[in-house]
């Protein structure tokens, strides 16, 4: 045969090939497009339900999700694994609900389950104007401050002391809880749940039944320890708020008790030294 003739035989024959490549899958990808996506169903909530409390079967619905399933989410053939489970943070009605919403199977419900191994929950009592104003809630990071008279304080001029005594703090729970008065009447009291190691726990389990404590807001992605030496009633009127020994009092520049004359007489020389103007001889 002609190589001419064959070469564009073989040349043909590509360009057929390619075509029929093309053309195959364009038509899959229009099939593709055509066809509905996959849904799945997986439990969601029925209604509102709040952090601590324990899901029942009551609580439980499923919906139907299109496309890709949220990781970790509870397919409706385990429907039953949600059941008797703490709830770790707040659901919302018709929300999916994800595995790590929730606690470990066995753990209950309430605070308790919330709280990861290791810390611990430490109440601590704040004014009705903090707790009012939503000025803690749950997950917010905090410094406690801590104000009062030190025992065996070398000055007690210096009244009253704060300093900061924890710092990066996360808020576990805020609500109200009752405590009697002098009269043995109850009364509210609120209360502020804070995520602190057992270590903390003691500290501010000693700072609440001797000194004044203050929640201090910060920034939840400021976790950098500030270092801070606190500050005392009486450096509020002296400028020496930032608790520094180094005094900002500027020192008078002492003068000099005599003045000094160098006398050239030729080859010679000599000093002689006269009392300064205010100075002391």
């Amino acid at each position: 045969m002609n190589r001419r003739v064959l070469a564009i035989l073989l040349i043909a024959f590509f360009i057929a090939a390619v075509c029929t490549f093309l053309v195959i899958r364009l038509l899959h990808n229009q099939a593709t497009a055509a066809r509905p996506p996959a849904t799945t169903l997986v439990v969601a909530t029925k209604s509102n339900i709040k952090l601590g409390a324990i899901l029942t079967a009551d609580n439980l619905s499923t919906v139907e999700i299109v496309g890709t399933v949220p990781k970790g989410a509870i397919l409706a053939k385990d429907k039953n694994s949600a059941v008797g489970r703490g709830v770790l943070s707040d659901l919302y009605e018709g929300e999916p609900i994800i595995e790590n919403r929730l606690a470990a199977v066995g753990s209950g419900g309430g605070l308790a389950a919330t709280i990861p191994q290791g810390m611990r929950a430490c109440a601590v009592k704040v004014d009705e104007v903090v707790n009012v104003s939503g000025f803690v809630t749950p997950g917010m990071r905090v410094d406690v401050l801590i104000s009062g008279n030190p025992p065996g304080q070398q000055n007690p001029s210096q009244g009253t002391v704060s300093r900061t005594l924890l710092q990066n703090i996360q808020v576990l729970s805020a609500g109200t809880d009752y405590q009697k008065d002098a009269e043995g009447k109850a009364k509210a009291v609120q209360v502020v749940n804070l995520l602190v190691t057992p270590e903390q726990a003691e500290i501010l389990s000693l700072a609440s039944n001797q000194v004044k404590i203050q929640l201090v807001l910060r920034n939840p992605l400021d976790t950098k320890v500030a270092e801070v030496p606190g500050t005392a009633t009486g450096n509020l009127f002296t400028g020496q708020t930032g608790g520094s020994s180094k005094s900002r009092l500027v020192k008078k520049r002492s003068t000099p008790r005599f003045i000094t004359v160098v006398v050239l007489n030729g080859s010679k020389q000599t000093e002689e030294k006269f009392a300064s103007p205010g100075g002391h001889q």
